[in-house]
């Protein structure tokens, strides 16, 4: 199976880089790991709506550049199903047994995903109604997809 990591915006900080890599090699044995980065717009302080509204439909366009239709798409949002590390592995597995060989995992910006990559997603998936970094989502998620091939594979993990 073939996973993508679909985000706005590059990593800065080298502590989060070495945690993708870490998480991205130990991923090697079980799928195709890829990631897209878009940059992501300026978000200026107490920008109207409006506004806010037009950056994150700016930043879904260049999301949509890297959906391809056969793309089974898992949007992070803050109002997506909260799943379990042993329900998300399920998802995971599901899928493969349904014949997906591409999920695509799409984290927005600092603003979230705009209603083009919503309208597309196959399904939401929320971590917490808490709202996390961008760049350290990535991280996060990488840990549960992890996590989510060794409960697969009835191998040892941390509970």
């Amino acid at each position: 199976m073939e996973i993508k990591i679909i985000t706005v915006g590059k990593i800065k900080e080298k502590y989060l880089n070495d945690g993708i890599a870490e998480y991205a090699k130990r991923l090697s044995r079980y799928c195709k790991l890829t990631f897209c980065q878009v940059p992501d717009e300026k978000t200026p302080d107490k920008a109207s709506d409006a506004l806010n509204e037009q950056i994150k439909n700016t930043e879904a366009e260049r999301l949509m550049k890297h959906i391809r239709e056969q793309d089974y798409v898992i949007a992070l949002a803050i109002d997506g199903k909260m799943l379990d590390s042993v329900e998300l592995s399920e998802k995971i597995g599901r899928l493969g047994v349904e014949g997906k060989s591409s999920v695509a995992f799409v984290i927005g910006g600092s603003l979230g995903l705009g209603n083009e990559v919503l309208k597309r997603a196959d399904y939401k998936l929320s971590f917490s109604k808490m709202t996390f970094p961008h760049q350290l989502m990535q991280m996060i998620l990488l840990e549960q997809i992890y996590r989510g091939y060794r409960i697969l594979n009835h191998e040892p993990y941390h509970k």
